[in-house]
């Protein structure tokens, strides 16, 4: 019980610690999503196209949402200026989550909708609340208060 009691002290003293492991980790996923956007561009046209939006615009989307989440991801990543990087992933998760996770609904295998409404709500919370302790923002701002 003593140990139990240690780590939750060191978890309450701690905490944010799980949050900057959360947005590295949020970070490195977006990057993976994008290079996989980026090298199978098939896939996410034909995920346009299954939702109804067929035109010229669905190839140079998918090109624009790889590299978004490349860039975004790497900047979420590392903390820098990360309100920004998460900023500019909320369009484009509201987008996947309307578009794509809503008609097929909730209850579906792939889970889709459930995934992409958390990764956009963590969107939300880092663009509100930035990079945190672990941050590049953080480190930049320390040194221009000295």
């Amino acid at each position: 019980m003593k140990s139990l009691n240690a780590l939750q002290t060191w978890a309450e003293e701690n905490y944010s610690y799980g949050l900057e492991i959360l947005r590295i980790y949020l970070g490195f996923g977006l990057i993976i999503k994008g290079f996989h956007f980026v090298s199978n561009t098939d896939f996410l046209v034909g995920t346009l196209i299954e939702a109804g939006h067929l035109d010229f615009a669905n190839t140079m989307i998918s090109h624009l949402i790889g590299v978004a989440h490349i860039g975004g991801g790497t900047l979420v990543a590392l903390g820098l200026i990360t309100r920004i990087g998460a900023l500019i992933q909320i369009p484009i998760l509201a987008g996947a989550l309307i578009i794509v996770s809503i008609p097929q609904g909730l209850f579906t295998q792939s889970q889709s909708f459930e995934f992409t409404a958390l990764v956009l709500v963590l969107l939300v919370i880092f663009s509100i609340f930035g990079g945190g302790e672990w941050s590049i923002d953080k480190r930049v701002l320390q040194s221009d208060e000295e």
